[in-house]
C-alpha cells in the first residue's frame, strides 16, 4: 500500500506510547490519522499536532468504537489501514500465598476478564468494524483494500508470573491472527500482529529502576530498551509491504523473558 493522502488510518490507543508513535509515523507519510483513546487531552494534542482527528473510544465497549468509527469516517472517509494499540496489564497470580499472615486467594476473575475484554476483545471488535468498511471499497494495486496491525506482545510466548490474564489476552491476538487473514483474503484485506518486547512506553516509566535494568539485561542485540518509533516503523513496512499476511512478528532484540 502506497502511504499518502488519500488513505486513512485509524490508531487506538493512540494518544500515547506505541500508538502515538505509530499515529505520528503514518501522518508523516501524508495518511489522514483518526485517533482512538480515553484521554481526551493527550488524544486531542496528539491529533491536533498531526492534522487529525481525534475520538474519546473505549475498545471495551461496542457503542464506543461505533461512535469513534463514526467520528473518523466523517472527517476523513473510510479508513484503509487500522493499527490497535489499546491495551492495558494485571499482575496478579492464579493463585498466591499472603507474606503477612498466610492467608490464600485466587486470581480476581473480574481483573482477568477486563484485560481480556480491552486487549483481546476490543482489538477483535475493532478489527471486525474495520475489515467490515474496508470491503466496501475499490481495491487498489494487488487487489488490496486495508490491512490491519495488532499489538501483541512477547508476553503471548513468554509470559512472566503474574501475567496470566495479560498473556492469555495477548496469546488469543496471535491464536486469532492467521483465521482473521483467511477469513479477509478474498476480499484483500491483510491483517499481521506484532509482538513487541520491552519498549520505552508509559507502562514501563511506572517501574522501579532496578527491576527495569534487570529486563534489560535479558535484551540481546541492541542492549536496552525499543523506541516507540521502531515500533511505528515496523507498521509501516507491514502497510508497505502487500505480500506480508497472517504473520506475527516479534520486535524484542532477541529478548526472552524470564519467570520474573
Amino acid at each position: 500500500m502506497r502511504l499518502d493522502g488519500s488513505i486513512a488510518a485509524v490508531v487506538t490507543g493512540g494518544a500515547s506510547g506505541l500508538g502515538e508513535a505509530t499515529a505520528r509515523a503514518l501522518a508523516a507519510e501524508g495518511v489522514k490519522v483518526a485517533v482512538f483513546d480515553l484521554n481526551e487531552e493527550r488524544g486531542n494534542r496528539v491529533a491536533k499536532e498531526i492534522g487529525g482527528v481525534f475520538a474519546k473510544v473505549n475498545v471495551a465497549d461496542e457503542a464506543s468504537v461505533d461512535a469513534g468509527f463514526e467520528i473518523a469516517r466523517k472527517a476523513h472517509g473510510q479508513e484503509r489501514i487500522l493499527v490497535n494499540c489499546a491495551g492495558i496489564a494485571v499482575g496478579m497470580k492464579t493463585a498466591a500465598r499472603s507474606k503477612t499472615d498466610g492467608s490464600i486467594k485466587a486470581h480476581d476473575t473480574s481483573a482477568f476478564a477486563k484485560v481480556v475484554a480491552v486487549n483481546l476483545i476490543g482489538s477483535f471488535s475493532c478489527a471486525a468494524k474495520a475489515a467490515a468498511g474496508m470491503l466496501a471499497l475499490e481495491p487498489l494495486e494487488d487487489g488490496e483494500r486495508g490491512v490491519i496491525v495488532n499489538t501483541a506482545s512477547v508476553a503471548a510466548q513468554d509470559g512472566q508470573i503474574g501475567q496470566a490474564a495479560y498473556s492469555a489476552s495477548k496469546g488469543g491476538l496471535v491464536g486469532m491472527t492467521l483465521p482473521i487473514a483467511r477469513d479477509l483474503a478474498p476480499e484483500g484485506v491483510r491483517i499481521n500482529t506484532i509482538l513487541p518486547g520491552l519498549f520505552e512506553t508509559p507502562i514501563y516509566e511506572q517501574i522501579k529502576p532496578e527491576v527495569k535494568e534487570a529486563l534489560r539485561r535479558n535484551v540481546q542485540f541492541p542492549n536496552r530498551f525499543g523506541r516507540p518509533e521502531e515500533y511505528a516503523g515496523l507498521v509501516l513496512g507491514i502497510c508497505r509491504q502487500v505480500y506480508l499476511n497472517g504473520e506475527s512478528i516479534r520486535l524484542d532484540g532477541a529478548t526472552r523473558l524470564p519467570p520474573r
